[in-house]
């Protein structure tokens, strides 16, 4: 059973939300593999516990974070789309590639670690463009 945002293993309840979604995405991804829920519920909130550690939120000084804010909500996810004979990397409501690549494993790859960063979701998308999956980091 994939979990979301608002509907995940009672064990992670009191994980932070920040923790707690990246726990969602890997256990999910876990479960896509093959791995049982609880096996993969266990590894996800031990992995996202370490991601956690890794990936710092920045504190930033209010003008620093206000211009920041101002520039993240002109768009909203970050989209893996097949472009040209490879991939790209799109920002939601801008026009510019933000990244071409050749292979989709690299353009995933890099959509998830803007998402990450910027606490909004890379969504992936098929040869055929329908969606294939979406990753949340809000």
């Amino acid at each position: 059973m994939p979990w979301r945002k608002n509907d995940y293993p009672v064990s992670m309840k009191n994980m932070e939300p920040r923790e707690r979604n990246k726990a969602i995405e890997i256990a999910n991804a876990l479960l896509d593999d093959g791995y049982e829920e609880g096996r993969a519920i266990a590894i996800a909130t031990a992995k996202a516990k370490e991601w956690n550690a890794d990936h710092p939120q920045h504190s930033r000084n209010e003008s620093e974070h206000r211009s920041v804010q101002d520039h993240s909500s002109s768009f909203s996810n970050f989209h893996v789309v097949p472009y040209d004979d490879g991939w790209a990397v799109k920002e939601e409501g801008r026009e510019k590639i933000r990244l071409q690549t050749e292979t989709k494993a690299e353009a995933v790859d890099k959509a998830r670690e803007w998402a990450s960063d910027s606490n909004k979701s890379a969504i992936i998308h098929r040869k055929d463009g329908t969606v294939e999956t979406s990753h949340n980091y809000s």
